[in-house]
């Protein structure tokens, strides 16, 4: 089996730039023996995330695809693997378990040596990417948004409690990007009719909108976490349902659309100033 690279990038020609960090389901050979069945169906990754935004390449939107499994090491997750929201549970950056608490690893786990292995190999490559990507944009337009794509099953109770909002935008409680703008991404996803939405409810971003957003040095950037059920079947083998992926793509599409305007603006108003 070849390894691929860590990440795939499509270079866009506007400042948005998509990242797709928990979409992979690679996972080396000798690590795939180790690992448990229920493991190895992969019911934690954000399936499908590539197909359902598909239009943002039209938009000229830069994206960064994940390869590996989130098995494999989280690339969500800070390095030294602090828990981004205390008091409440989570996965590590390396997991030992599924969020259904089932164990990933027939015997044993990770050891530091592997996870140092799996930084180098996996996690700093795929950040060095997103990182020049953003210095690229920035660069060219002045302001770039961030937009970072998840999706998880509606209910999982390890997590939270009851069925998850459709639409979860996280901002850091407005530290990672403009409150305008989040506002304006907001408004577009309580007019989508049939869906609910929340900013800064259970999911307020991961490490990297955490890391790289900064509005100061005018990089934006929002986490949007998805209830897979508005787009797919959640059960195994998690299929794409194409009748509800077609409504719900106008509604992410113009939730893009508007942050990618929004910093257009910004950046417009910027170079007219003295």
């Amino acid at each position: 089996m070849n390894t691929p690279a860590p990440f795939r990038l499509y270079p866009g020609t506007r400042p948005l730039l998509v990242s797709m960090p928990h979409v992979g389901t690679f996972v080396p050979a000798q690590l795939a023996s180790r690992l448990t069945g229920d493991a190895l169906k992969f019911p934690d990754t954000d399936w499908h995330l590539e197909r359902l935004y598909d239009f943002a390449g039209a938009l000229g939107a830069s994206v960064l695809v994940a390869t590996h499994s989130r098995y494999v090491i989280d690339l969500n997750r800070p390095p030294d693997d602090r828990n981004l929201y205390p008091g409440q549970d989570t996965t590590g950056l390396c997991p030992i378990d599924t969020f259904d608490r089932l164990p990933l690893y027939r015997a044993g786990g990770v050891d530091d040596d592997e996870i140092r292995a799996r930084r180098a190999a996996v996690y700093d490559p795929y950040h060095a990417a997103l990182r020049a990507e953003l210095d690229r944009m920035r660069a060219l337009h002045g302001s770039v948004v961030l937009w970072d794509a998840h999706s998880i099953r509606s209910v999982v109770p390890r997590f939270f409690d009851g069925r998850l909002p459709d639409f979860n935008l996280g901002t850091a409680d407005g530290a990672n990007c403009d409150s305008r703008m989040a506002g304006q991404v907001l408004a577009i996803a309580r007019r989508a009719a049939g869906h609910s939405s929340v900013l800064n409810g259970r999911f307020t971003g991961g490490h990297i909108t955490r890391h790289y957003g900064s509005p100061a040095q005018h990089v934006h950037a929002i986490q949007l976490e998805m209830a897979q059920c508005i787009y797919m079947d959640e059960q195994y083998p998690f299929d794409y349902v194409p009748a509800l992926a077609t409504q719900l793509q106008p509604h992410l599409r113009d939730m893009l659309e508007a942050a990618l305007h929004f910093v257009e603006r910004a950046a417009v108003a910027c170079k007219g100033q003295p």
